[in-house]
């Protein structure tokens, strides 16, 4: 049986999860999240995506983006993991096998979704009670210095640093895509 493709619509967002293999905690060691970290902001320099949050945890990884015009959200993960695999083993010098297969993403709906999947970035690596402040945290976008891509203008309502409002006026849903349940979906991509 074909592994589904994951449904995706031009111009939308996404909420990407991903796992290293048998939940290892590979990216506790600094040298490989830092090179997580340099693998997400030079895919979006190429103009592969939009990057609007993201966290480096030690066995995982939270990001937010935005395909680009001639980019799958398939070819966008798979950017990300066989570019930090191929790195990570040629800085350390061995083979060993990174990423846990596919991914799990999550259609970026309106306002308010984005705005709760920024926060639960932000916070994962507090969740976790790996620092105290999400800011502290080095490899995400919430540590200084990190520079990120604008939130879209069909996700507008929100500034990433305000609270949602009691109601938003004129956002609604993600045009042209039909709701679906509150769930993920996970397809293969290669490491």
């Amino acid at each position: 049986m074909a592994t589904p493709r994951h449904r995706t619509a031009p111009g939308s967002s996404y909420f990407v999860t991903t796992k290293c293999w048998q939940a290892r905690t590979i990216f506790q060691v600094p040298e490989n999240a830092r090179i997580m970290v340099q693998t997400l902001l030079r895919h979006r320099e190429l103009h592969a995506y939009l990057l609007h949050e993201f966290v480096v945890m030690p066995n995982h990884l939270h990001l937010m983006l935005t395909p680009g015009a001639n980019a799958s959200l398939e070819r966008c993960v798979q950017l990300i993991k066989g570019g930090s695999s191929h790195a990570i083993h040629a800085q350390r010098g061995n083979k060993m096998q990174i990423w846990q297969e596919g991914f799990h993403d999550w259609t970026i709906r309106d306002a308010y979704d984005w705005r709760a999947k920024v926060e639960y970035i932000r916070q994962n690596p507090v969740r976790a009670h790996l620092v105290n402040a999400a800011g502290d945290w080095l490899y995400s976008s919430a540590a200084a210095g990190i520079e990120l891509d604008p939130v879209p203008v069909r996700y507008a309502g929100i500034s990433s640093g305000a609270k949602a409002p009691a109601k938003l006026e004129g956002v609604t849903a993600t045009p042209g895509l039909k709701s679906r349940p509150p769930e993920t979906r996970c397809t293969k991509a290669t490491s």
